[in-house]
């Protein structure tokens, strides 16, 4: 190794100790947030409770292919109802997205619906079934929960929408980075229609991805978002050629891939830093992105992109 390689190395693990030395600050951080819920029993929220409950609605699955380029496919999968989530299917989502913060091999996701649908929201049996206010918080801050921890997750993920994404499957889509749609597709929040709003996160996330205009129009008009609409407001970043339902998968995998290149541990802080950047006020977001650089700085990816560089300029 060259003498200046060696010091700019020893300046690196100088600098990485101090990063990693720092005080952590009063607040808590979204760094340290992944893996824990929004509500507990402070707040009127009794998990367990609201677990039995949607364990008595069964139907479909959630389904979870994590692959060795480190891309999970997620899949809803109940096409008898256009993949409508019943409660064992927010049960599993639950537990796939605990899966998937386990996964440390793990730099992207995809969502998707099985037989060429995403999802038409929740399946009607369940919200007929839960018809009081208490039972619409309770599934409320559940599913708050649950998409709140995947939009978290430090995995880049892309909703492919084939057919239809209605009502909570709209809103779905909405906790993904990424949206890549069909030409056949659509996206409608349909509240409106049924009397009550987005409530699994999908008003604010809205709010934030095309502006509190756009959001406006989309959910009071009730409007259909087809794919060349959704990527004129910007809800869409993406629309595929394919139809199908492998050439989609195939399509996302190609689109994902340029965007998770590299080792798992820059990726993941990648996605940490931008996570923290949105939801935490500046100075926290600031401290965050110096706690997570003390992760990576001087560290197996670093050392060897600084010596793979200063080769090169020899």
């Amino acid at each position: 190794m060259a003498d200046g390689e060696g010091g700019l190395i020893m300046e690196f693990d100088k600098m990485a100790s101090l990063l990693k030395t720092a005080p952590v600050p009063v607040r808590t951080k979204l760094l340290h947030q992944i893996g824990l819920s929004l509500y507990n029993t402070s707040h009127g929220f009794h998990e367990e409770e609201v677990k039995k409950t949607l364990q008595q609605f069964p139907g479909g699955s959630i389904d979870l292919q994590k692959e060795e380029n480190g891309i999970g496919i997620l899949t809803l999968n109940n096409p008898s109802k256009m993949n409508a989530f019943s409660g064992v299917m927010m049960l599993q989502l639950l537990e796939k997205v605990i899966e998937l913060e386990n996964w440390t091999e793990g730099k992207g996701v995809i969502v998707h619906g099985a037989n060429n649908t995403f999802s038409s929201g929740s399946d009607l049996n369940a919200v007929k079934a839960l018809g009081t206010p208490e039972d619409g918080r309770a599934l409320c801050m559940f599913m708050q929960n649950t998409l709140t921890r995947f939009m978290r997750l430090p995995l880049i993920s892309v909703a492919v929408v084939q057919g239809r994404a209605l009502g909570g499957g709209a809103e779905f889509t909405t906790a993904c980075d990424f949206r890549l749609m069909t030409t056949e597709s659509e996206i409608r929040f349909v509240h409106r229609e049924m009397g009550i709003i987005p409530s699994w996160g999908g008003t604010t996330r809205l709010v934030e991805i095309i502006g509190s205009r756009q959001a406006l129009k989309v959910l009071s008009g009730a409007l259909r978002l087809n794919s060349e609409k959704a990527l004129h407001i910007g809800i869409a970043d993406e629309v595929l050629q394919s139809s199908d339902e492998s050439g989609c998968l195939k399509e996302a995998r190609e689109w994902l891939q340029q965007f998770i290149q590299g080792p798992p541990e820059v990726i993941r802080a990648l996605k940490k830093s931008v996570s923290s950047g949105k939801e935490l006020c500046l100075e926290e977001a600031l401290q965050t992105e110096r706690d997570i650089l003390g992760t990576l700085w001087g560290g197996p990816a670093n050392l060897e992109a600084v010596a793979r560089r200063g080769k090169f300029r020899k």
